[in-house]
């Protein structure tokens, strides 16, 4: 004990007064969170979202230790100082006019100079890309929430997207320090139809074929909400299992909605067999329910025929009865469809409608694509059209895909708008509300921040005929065949003079039947 008390004396002088401050490891927290939707069309909407927020500089360079974090991505940031990074991969189309607005939407832009977007409307989205997108959870998929993420259920769904968002978070009013915030998320809407016989109930077994058994050890929160809205309003038309300990009301996407509230960390919720299966049951099926429309949808479509020309035509849907808002419009357009910038045309109930604002990149042959703005004001109940006309390139033999016939995708169409809200909205903490109502910036309480997108685009291209150097290969390769097999042959025969045999047993025999016929002999 002696010995120890200089010991402890060296270290406290070397440390000085503020020394366990900077020896402390940055603060880090994990929430994860598992929404749970009925949709109006009678789908299930499962939407996953993992929330780490780091405390810590990574831009500076000077961080060597991470706990929650990834260490990829955090190097990621502080090699290329990066200021946001939003990248999601996604598999089918989300139907707004029948499932509603999307629950998961993309964060308004940052400063144009250093934007960077881009779109690849064909790649195929499969487990190869979920591993290492789980293996970015501080669990990965051994506790919590990810349990459920099972690649061969998530992957026959009607709609699946998987997500990275980075930003950086201020830490105070001045935003002299931030913190880091990284949000991993999933959305997936499973046809509940096939899955559930032709009925609309669901499980959490049944869609995901597990359940839930344990919290992530290392977050902070971990909850499941289900939406309960009908079942509040219809007369009690919906039965929930377990029944849940604790609600959550809110406005969400401008409708007054409430959750149930399953907390994982309370010892209540997961019972002593430590599973959770939280199940649905319609008590009566509705009968010529009328689907809700959103107040903004959009569908986009090409038309035209032949392979020289065509037009691109987006109609954009304001169903609101008396309210009319502007809506941005942003397109990007493959370089080999020539967009005629003269033939732009805007219409709303029949009339002209001049955007407020417009800006046009040209496209540069094989180096970028067509950049198409405007800012449009939507009429209320109204479809404003918006189309171009175009002409199709024709391509070099060795920049066709391998099957040229099938076309090629046109990216969609972006639309940002604040939509009008029927609930006022209140303001409220961010960092105590549930992560998916964080995901929805409100500008004041009559209106809602909403990012959309159409349908990808597939177009035929002037495509040559791929089976004529085959048949040029066949036609060459057989005349050189027959030219040079006959010319080695001369080259190679050796020509010899044979002399007559005078026969041998064949021949005799031969010419005792011939004389016994009367025929000369050979």
């Amino acid at each position: 004990m002696a010995a120890a008390l200089p010991l402890a004396a060296l270290v406290l002088l070397l440390l000085g007064p503020g020394g366990w401050v900077h020896a402390q490891t940055p603060r880090d927290s994990l929430r994860e969170e598992l929404v749970i939707t009925p949709l109006p069309s009678g789908d299930v909407a499962a939407t996953f979202q993992f929330r780490t927020l780091w405390d810590s500089e990574l831009q500076q360079g000077e961080v060597s230790h991470y706990r929650l974090f990834p260490k990829a991505l955090g190097q990621l940031i502080s090699k290329y100082s990066l200021r946001e990074l939003h990248l999601s991969l996604t598999q089918g189309f989300w139907r707004t006019r029948y499932w509603g607005p999307p629950f998961l939407q993309a964060p308004s832009g940052t400063d144009h100079h250093f934007l960077r977007y881009a779109v690849l409307p064909r790649e195929v989205v499969c487990t190869e890309n979920l591993t290492p997108w789980k293996k970015l959870l501080p669990c990965s998929s051994k506790a919590g929430l990810s349990v459920l993420l099972k690649a061969d259920r998530l992957f026959h769904t009607s709609y699946h997207s998987q997500a990275v968002h980075i930003r950086p978070v201020c830490r105070n009013a001045r935003c002299t320090s931030v913190s880091w915030e990284l949000r991993q998320t999933l959305s997936v809407v499973f046809d509940a139809f096939v899955t559930g016989q032709g009925k609309k109930d669901w499980s959490l077994f049944r869609m995901f074929s597990r359940t839930l058994t344990e919290p992530c050890p290392l977050a902070s929160e971990s909850r499941v909400y289900v939406d309960i809205t009908s079942y509040t309003q219809d007369n009690e038309t919906l039965e929930v299992n377990p029944p849940p300990l604790s609600t959550y009301q809110d406005v969400i996407l401008g409708t007054q909605k409430t959750y149930a509230v399953y907390d994982l960390f309370n010892t209540a919720v997961i019972n002593n067999s430590r599973n959770l299966n939280i199940q649905l049951k319609w008590k009566r099926p509705l009968e010529h329910e009328a689907l809700p429309v959103p107040f903004l949808h959009a569908q986009r479509y090409v038309s035209g025929y032949g392979l020289q020309s065509g037009e691109l035509s987006t109609l954009l849907y304001n169903t609101h009865p008396y309210r009319a808002f502007p809506v941005l419009l942003l397109d990007t357009v493959p370089w080999y469809l020539r967009l005629y910038v003269h033939t732009l045309t805007i219409t709303s109930k029949g009339k002209e409608n001049k955007p407020s604002y417009i800006h046009y990149q040209p496209a540069q042959d094989r180096l970028q694509p067509h950049l198409l703005e405007m800012l449009i004001q939507l009429p209320a109940n109204s479809v404003t059209k918006v189309s171009i006309q175009f002409e199709r390139a024709l391509l070099k033999w060795t920049e066709y895909t391998p099957d040229p016939n099938h076309g090629f995708y046109v990216s969609p169409s972006v639309l940002s708008a604040l939509v009008p809200s029927v609930v006022a909205a209140k303001p409220m903490d961010w960092e105590e509300i549930p992560l998916f109502n964080s995901l929805f910036p409100v500008s004041d309480s009559s209106s809602y921040f909403v990012r959309l997108y159409t349908e990808p685009l597939l177009v035929n291209l002037p495509t040559p005929d791929f089976s004529m150097p085959y048949n040029v290969i066949c036609l060459t390769c057989t005349v050189v065949a027959v030219c040079y097999g006959s010319f080695y042959n001369l080259l190679t025969r050796t020509f010899h003079i044979e002399e007559p045999k005078t026969g041998g047993l064949a021949r005799r025999l031969a010419n005792l039947i011939r004389r016994a016929r009367g025929v000369p002999p050979l």
